[in-house]
């Protein structure tokens, strides 16, 4: 379950750095989620941010849970 939950932040991570690539280089055309959401809007750049922010959240998560005994 660990490395479940830790594949799934990284893949939220790697959405929030290919929506960052985009935003500044624009030639990274990857299926991104803030970049193909029409709710986010103008606000690609601070969704793109955020993903980053929760998916390393995410995958450092389960290594800072200890288990009970």
């Amino acid at each position: 379950m660990k490395k479940l939950i830790e594949a799934v932040g990284l893949v939220i991570l790697l959405q929030g750095v290919g929506g960052l690539v985009h935003e500044w280089t624009g030639w990274l055309r990857l299926r991104t989620l803030a970049r193909h959401m029409d709710l986010f809007g103008d606000r690609a750049l601070f969704v793109s941010v955020v993903l980053i922010v929760t998916g390393f959240a995410i995958m450092i998560a389960p290594g800072a849970v200890r288990k009970r005994s």
